[in-house]
């Protein structure tokens, strides 16, 4: 089929590469020209792991196309995907513009009879709303408008794309319903679920899933409040409550927080839409509290190990929102960075992909280029993502060069009798903090000596130091 993708961000470029890996023929359309002549070379703008491997192969092959103008893009498509910006306004709300600006461009350009999907996280209401549009636009077009929600997660987007557990359809029209099991018919064949249902359904369904996860990990968050303070393992606890069926273990890991482009805004943008339909959904306002105490409560814990923050060097173990990207939008990490400068401490960061975009948004962090670099002359050192590396850390290496042996765990990575054994003051999430009676830091052979040089033990290259 051909098929167009309006939008050509982390969800629309996953879009086109992953329907031309499927066997279709596919534009991307964007306005960014800088943006296309990127795509137009096989390269991806963001980091997602598999992402450059298929628009290399279907870029080279012709099946993945390109482009600017919108006459060439649209002309063709038998289905037209609407997957652009869905930002929050001042007032949570999603800013709808850049749909409406789709919709006019497809009932300028569209082909007679073309499936217009909504792929964008939109409100309930949405598809009416450019249905309406269209109609307006081009009276004489016949067309029909779908909901397909996606359900991505960043870091393994390309194969929750290629072997996602279900496929949801909001559709008014058999027709329609029927040209997207066309489109998903390589997926289906592999025992997919395909659900069918209204449009507006489906377009609730979509905000009620990430508000429900959400929901999840700040239950999970203000559940390690509550175990620190009982001296209870809230890992342990999630444990338990996982092993409920009912409840699932999926997403009740303590920790920094959710952060990224998705979940906070859908949160307020599903409030705002209760609110408009009369509804006080006051619990995700609730949710949302929760998530940023998650992060206060980590700036607590660093003020606790260093006393005074002013001067003192603090090492952040991840700035992406996750692993397996390198997307840093309302990262719970760089949140912390801004607290941790706002009262004057020297925050240096490390990342395996995310440095470039943290330094973006964020040009007072100072970037290492390896977790020991980060680590080096540190007072105290906070891991804030739990990319795979950091779970293989050299820990004995890392206690050597930091100035004060004191971690705060945001995530849960390091075991805590490791910690114990290796004379670590230890924060966890939701677990007891481990102190040791004597906070001294190292003597000799543990980390820089008074004068900043380093001890024997060091076993890092001079030129980390230098940089250092």
């Amino acid at each position: 089929m051909n098929i167009t993708v309006i939008g050509t961000g982390h969800v629309g470029l996953v879009t086109c590469a992953t329907l031309a890996e499927i066997g279709h023929r596919v534009v991307g359309m964007d306005c960014d020209e800088d943006k296309i002549s990127l795509l137009e070379r096989g390269e991806a703008p963001f980091y997602e792991p598999g992402l450059t491997d298929l628009l290399r192969k279907h870029t080279g092959s012709g099946s993945l196309r390109f482009m600017v103008r919108e006459a060439d893009a649209l002309s063709e498509a038998t289905v037209v995907f609407v997957s652009v910006g869905t930002p929050p306004l001042a007032n949570g709300e999603a800013n709808l513009l850049a749909v409406e600006k789709a919709a006019r461009s497809v009932a300028s350009y569209g082909r007679d009879g073309v499936v217009v999907v909504e792929k964008s996280t939109v409100p309930a209401g949405t598809a009416d709303r450019v249905a309406l549009t269209l109609a307006r636009e081009r009276p004489a077009l016949r067309f029909d408008v779908v909901s397909n929600p996606e359900f991505l997660r960043e870091g393994s987007a390309v194969s929750d794309s290629l072997h996602p557990d279900r496929i949801l359809i909001g559709s008014a029209s058999k027709r329609a319903a029927d040209v997207m099991r066309r489109v998903y018919r390589p997926l289906l064949r592999n025992g997919c679920r395909f659900i069918e249902t209204d449009i507006a359904t489906a377009e609730l369904a979509k905000h009620a899933c990430n508000a429900f996860l959400s929901l999840k990990i700040s239950f999970a968050n203000a559940l390690a409040n509550i175990c620190e303070r009982a001296g209870a393992d809230v890992v342990s606890v999630a444990d338990i409550m996982g092993a409920d069926p009912r409840i699932g273990r999926a997403f009740l890991d303590a920790g920094l927080g959710f952060g990224g482009y998705c979940f906070p805004k859908d949160l307020a943008a599903f409030e705002r839409v209760a609110a408009r339909l009369g509804y006080d959904f006051s619990l995700l306002n609730e949710v949302a509290r929760i998530n940023e105490q998650a992060v206060e409560s980590v700036v607590g814990k660093v003020r606790d190990a260093l006393w005074n923050l002013e001067g003192k060097r603090v090492a952040l173990l991840g700035l992406a929102f996750k692993p397996g990207t390198d997307d840093t939008r309302l990262s719970p990490a760089l949140d912390l960075a801004r607290r941790l400068l706002d009262e004057g401490a020297l925050v240096v960061g490390y990342d395996p992909q995310a440095g470039a975009s943290a330094r973006a948004e964020l040009p007072q962090l100072e970037l290492a280029g390896d977790p020991y670099e980060a680590a080096w002359g540190a007072h105290c050192l906070v891991l804030c993502t739990e990319w795979e590396e950091f779970r293989a850390l050299d820990l004995r290496a890392l206690r050597e060069v930091m100035l004060y042996p004191v971690i705060v765990d945001g995530r849960n990575v390091f075991d805590p009798e490791t910690m114990r054994e290796l004379g670590f003051t230890y924060y966890p999430t939701g677990r007891p903090a481990i102190i040791p009676r004597n906070r001294k830091r190292l003597g000799p052979g543990g980390g820089p000596n008074e004068n900043g040089s380093l001890s024997p033990a060091r076993r890092f290259s001079r030129v980390g130091v230098a940089r250092a």
